[in-house]
């Protein structure tokens, strides 16, 4: 099992100077969102592949820093043509404002795109090879912290579902009692109005009957304990994050039923303890891939 949160980093220094550093946080989907320079958008699809085919769901962000660190001797261009604009620029400003042209070689230099570097040819596959196998290893020590933290996770999702089948095997024993204390409640309490006119039995037993089929929640703790089962068999799975999303959402929804046909506080008050275990569930899917 994986968490969704996770960072890792890789580096490559031979030549060429690579880091690369993934941060990842919960997203219902795989959202990524690469940061690398402009000479690598040709690498796009293929560090796109390489992160899928790692990761299924969360919000990734990569960040690639990169440097020619190589000992080759250094060429500079100079655009002689803007370097004339330039100066030209300066004469008319001098002559029109009658002021000295103290426009120099060395600050023409420094003008922007009159000199710069000449880049040397670079192959454009060994720069790929070496950005994949960087990021491949930076994908590596992120899955190791991410299983890490899933480890955690599976450990009290484990203990909470203990919880969820303590409740739900507390509801099993309250349930039958609910029908068997409305009967003493309603006989009491029709006597009580009645005083000394006979009670019709035959008629307060089919109250009974009427209310204790309303009431009923066999059928939701059957469904709970399966649900519960299944939990536990989906935890093994590598990517259960989904799995178990949907799985909680009929957790949910058994327990929403039997809060409704209840009809006794003490029901009503373990069904209410279970939802919030329920919920405290959801929020820790969250956070599985």
């Amino acid at each position: 099992m994986y968490s969704m949160t996770g960072f890792g980093k890789a580096e490559y220094k031979n030549g060429y100077e690579l880091t690369v550093e993934i941060k990842t946080v919960n997203n219902r989907f795989l959202d990524i969102l690469p940061k690398y320079p402009k000479s690598f958008i040709v690498f796009d699809d293929a560090i796109r592949k390489t992160i899928q085919s790692k990761l299924t769901r969360g919000r990734v962000e990569v960040f690639f820093t990169f440097s020619d660190a190589r000992d080759v001797e250094k060429q500079l261009g100079t655009d002689l043509a803007l370097a004339k604009a330039y100066y030209k620029s300066a004469e008319q400003i001098s002559s029109h404002l009658g002021i000295e042209n103290d426009l120099t070689v060395s600050r023409i230099m420094r003008m922007p795109e009159v000199v710069s570097q000449i880049a040397d040819e670079v192959d454009e596959n060994v720069i790929k090879q070496i950005v994949i196998s960087t990021l491949s290893l930076a994908l590596d020590k992120l899955n190791d912290m991410r299983f890490a933290e899933g480890e955690k996770l599976k450990k009290d999702l484990n203990e909470r579902i203990d919880e969820v089948e303590r409740l739900v095997s507390k509801l099993a024993l309250k349930a039958p009692l609910v029908a068997e204390n409305y009967h003493k409640k309603i006989t009491e309490r029709v006597r009580n109005i009645l005083e000394s006119t006979q009670v019709d039995e035959a008629r307060l037993l089919q109250e009974v009957a009427i209310f204790a089929d309303k009431s009923n929640i066999d059928e939701e703790l059957t469904r709970l304990n399966s649900h519960i089962a299944q939990f536990r068999s989906i935890l093994s799975d590598k990517n259960a994050g989904r799995k178990l999303d949907f799985l909680v959402q009929e957790f949910n929804r058994e327990a929403n039923t039997v809060c409704s046909k209840a009809n006794d506080v003490e029901v009503t008050n373990v069904a209410l303890l279970l939802k919030c275990e329920i919920e405290k569930i959801r929020e820790q899917i969250q956070n599985i891939e």
